[in-house]
C-alpha cells in the first residue's frame, strides 16, 4: 500500500480551497470597483457600507482605510475621517497622498491638541515615514550583515574589514534600537479619535458627574480604560476624564503589531482632497 504522504494531503487541500479562495477574491473585487465608483459619482455613504463591508469580511489595507477616510471626509463627518486616515497611516505611514489629507483634516478641528515631540522621536525621525514590518526586515538583513562580517573575520583578519566591522556594527546597534523602539510604540498605541460633534468630558463615568471640559470630532485622546459603556481618556497636557464609549474610535484596538493587509489591487484609489 502507498504512503498518503504530507505533501500529498497539501496538494489536496490546496486544489480544494483554491475555487474557494478565486471566489473570494472575485467578490472583493466586485465590491472594492463599487466602493470606488460610488465615490466618484458621489454616492458616498454607499462607498463607505461597501468599503464597510470588505473590512468586516477580513479585507483590511491602508489603501481601503484611506478611501474610507475619504469618503466620510466628503460626508463631512471629520471624526471618522480622521480615524480612518490614522487607520490607514498605520500600513501606509510615507504615503504623500494620505499625510496631505491627514493634515487637511486636522486643519479644519476646533480643539488645538498638540502632541509634544519627545527628544527620541526627533533623534529616530525615520520611525515616521516606515511600518514595523519594513523596520522588522531592515534589522534582519542588517544583522545578517553584522554576523557575515564577523565570518569573515574569522578568516581574515585584514584592516578593511575591522573597519567594516565597525560600521556593520553602529548600524546593528541602530537598527536594534530602531526595532525595539517602533515595535514599543507599536505595542503601547493608545490613541483614539472622538467621532461626535460635540462631547462631554465628565468628572465620573456618570451623566450627572460634572462636566470638566469639552471636546470636538477629530481630536486626538489616549484612551485608558473602559468601564460600564464610559472610557477615561486624557490629553497630552495630562487633562483626563470619562466620555461615554460611542464617543471615540480607538485606532489600535489591540496591543499588538499591526495585521498583515491582504493584498488587493488597488486600481482606483480615492485622490487628494483640496
Amino acid at each position: 500500500m502507498k504512503k498518503f504522504v504530507p505533501g500529498t494531503i497539501f496538494l489536496v487541500f490546496f486544489l480544494l480551497l483554491a475555487p474557494v479562495m478565486a471566489a473570494e477574491c472575485r467578490q472583493w473585487e466586485a465590491l472594492f470597483f463599487r466602493a470606488n465608483q460610488a465615490y466618484k459619482e458621489g454616492r458616498y455613504q454607499e462607498s463607505i457600507d461597501n468599503y464597510g463591508k470588505l473590512i468586516q469580511s477580513g479585507l483590511k489595507n491602508g489603501h481601503i482605510y484611506y478611501n474610507l477616510g475619504n469618503s466620510y471626509f466628503k460626508k463631512r463627518e471629520l471624526g471618522r475621517a480622521i480615524f480612518n486616515y490614522e487607520r490607514a497611516r498605520l500600513w501606509l505611514p510615507g504615503d504623500a497622498d494620505l499625510k496631505y489629507n491627514l493634515a487637511f483634516a486636522y486643519d479644519q478641528t476646533r480643539d488645538a491638541v498638540i502632541e509634544p515631540q519627545s527628544l527620541v522621536s526627533i533623534t529616530f525621525f525615520w520611525l515616521k515615514e516606515v511600518t514595523l514590518i519594513e523596520v522588522f526586515w531592515g534589522f534582519a538583513i542588517m544583522n545578517l550583515m553584522f554576523w557575515g562580517i564577523l565570518f569573515v573575520r574569522l578568516f581574515l583578519r585584514s584592516e578593511w574589514t575591522y573597519y567594516l566591522f565597525l560600521v556593520f556594527l553602529v548600524f546593528w546597534i541602530i537598527g536594534g534600537l530602531s526595532f525595539g523602539l517602533k515595535y514599543y510604540r507599536a505595542e503601547t498605541d493608545d490613541r483614539a479619535v472622538i467621532i461626535k460633534n460635540e462631547v462631554n468630558i465628565l468628572a465620573g463615568p456618570d451623566n450627572h458627574d460634572t462636566v470638566l471640559f469639552k471636546l470636538h470630532e477629530g481630536t486626538v485622546v489616549h484612551y485608558e480604560r473602559s468601564e460600564d459603556g464610559w472610557s477615561l481618556v486624557h490629553l497630552p497636557d495630562k487633562k483626563r476624564g470619562w466620555v461615554k464609549g460611542n464617543g471615540i474610535e480607538i485606532i489600535r484596538k489591540t496591543r499588538s503589531t499591526q495585521d498583515s493587509p491582504r493584498k488587493l489591487k488597488n486600481r482606483s484609489r480615492n485622490a487628494k482632497e483640496n
